[in-house]
């Protein structure tokens, strides 16, 4: 049970103390709200521990001790959290510069050309071996259908079958690197 003695004596600390516990806190952790904060909750503290602590205890030292601790408590979290802070960003900063990077060193060109020139190449491999000779031929060695009939004993509607069964074999499996419009194109160009 409180007596008026003791309040009295609590008012009289707080009344002292509380300003020069704020510009100590407050020197250490540069926010005015959160050091008076930490005095209001370090006098609560001592004012709920009163009764344990030694009569000739200094009250004002003891008060600012919890202080200190609350504002060291204070300090060292903030120290976490800017060092993770900083690790974030360095690694954000990383992850961003090999973004760029990467995109720097991406050729539309070449990324394009390999993976058709791969598509090309796979799907001359499924054709019969006929039609592949007479496709490679035409558009690789540039020989006339005349003289690629004469060189594979078949007339030349042959060598425009088997080119245009090619092309259509082709087309079907490049359709998603080119558009209709670009399709129909590349199918006149190859015949």
């Amino acid at each position: 049970m409180t007596n008026s003695s003791e309040l009295q004596n609590f008012n009289k600390l707080f009344t002292d103390y509380k300003e020069r516990f704020i510009r100590f806190a407050g020197f250490y952790i540069r926010d005015e709200a959160v050091a008076e904060d930490f005095v209001i909750e370090a006098l609560m503290y001592y004012w709920e521990k009163r009764n344990e602590l030694d009569p000739d205890s200094n009250i004002p030292a003891y008060i600012l001790t919890v202080i200190k601790h609350k504002c060291l408590n204070y300090l060292q979290h903030l120290d976490i959290r800017q060092a993770t802070n900083e690790i974030m960003k360095e690694h954000a900063q990383w992850e961003l510069n090999t973004r760029i990077s990467t995109l720097e060193a991406c050729d539309p060109n070449e990324l394009f050309s390999h993976e058709i020139q791969e598509i090309v190449d796979k799907t001359l491999n499924t054709l019969p071996a006929q039609t592949r000779e007479v496709f490679i031929l035409s558009r690789y060695k540039n020989k006339s259908h005349k003289e690629i009939a004469e060189l594979l004993n078949i007339t030349t509607k042959g060598v425009e079958y088997h080119i245009t069964k090619a092309l259509k074999k082709l087309q079907l499996n490049l359709s998603d690197y080119l558009p209709l419009g670009f399709g129909f194109l590349f199918f006149e160009y190859w015949n």
